[in-house]
């Protein structure tokens, strides 16, 4: 995978399940900053206080309460802190609530996805690789075609050809498999 160590890494959505996972992975890589954005303050809280407790001396840790679809936002974090590599895992995790208000849970997937996208081409971010499920490769619901919706988005955005490499990955592969990304 790409060598994070000594690198500045942003994960959106760390304070969730598998944002969090990741996060987890990421610091035995041994990364220079890690860069926490999550618009919930309480997951925010935990998943800091759970890496703080396994944080090697080499590794800045920088909680960032935020939405993920917030352009301004974005844009200043990837050029204050000169992000390299993003790890896009901010979606709604709770499928039945994103299935009762489908438009919320599109826009919030695609919206995003978007945006960093864009914020990761004008800040000459090197790799954004967004972290779809399993559920995007048939999808039987809405949760599913967000996301793919949102490999979509990161297709066309990479098809435009910039310096930044996009990559998708499924979170079945994402962690411990062969082949895995991190």
């Amino acid at each position: 995978g790409p060598g994070l160590r000594e690198a500045v890494v942003c994960v959106t959505g760390a304070g969730g399940s598998i944002g969090s996972e990741l996060c987890l992975q990421i610091l035995q890589l041994a990364p220079r900053v890690l860069i926490l954005l999550e618009s919930s303050e309480p997951s925010l809280y935990a998943v800091e206080q759970e890496l703080r407790q396994q944080l090697p001396d080499s590794v800045t840790l920088l909680p960032v309460l935020g939405s993920a679809a917030d352009p301004a936002l974005v844009q200043r974090l990837f050029i204050d802190h000169g992000v390299q590599t993003v790890f896009h895992a901010a979606a709604y995790k709770h499928v039945p609530l994103v299935e009762a208000n489908p438009l919320a849970g599109l826009a919030n997937n695609m919206g995003s996805t978007r945006v960093l996208c864009q914020a990761a081409i004008s800040a000459g971010v090197s790799e954004l690789v967004l972290i779809s499920t399993d559920k995007a490769v048939r999808p039987t619901n809405v949760m599913g075609a967000s996301k793919r919706l949102a490999e979509l988005v990161v297709q066309a955005h990479a098809a435009e050809g910039s310096s930044v490499r996009f990559a998708m990955v499924r979170f079945g592969n994402v962690l411990g498999s062969s082949g895995s990304v991190v």
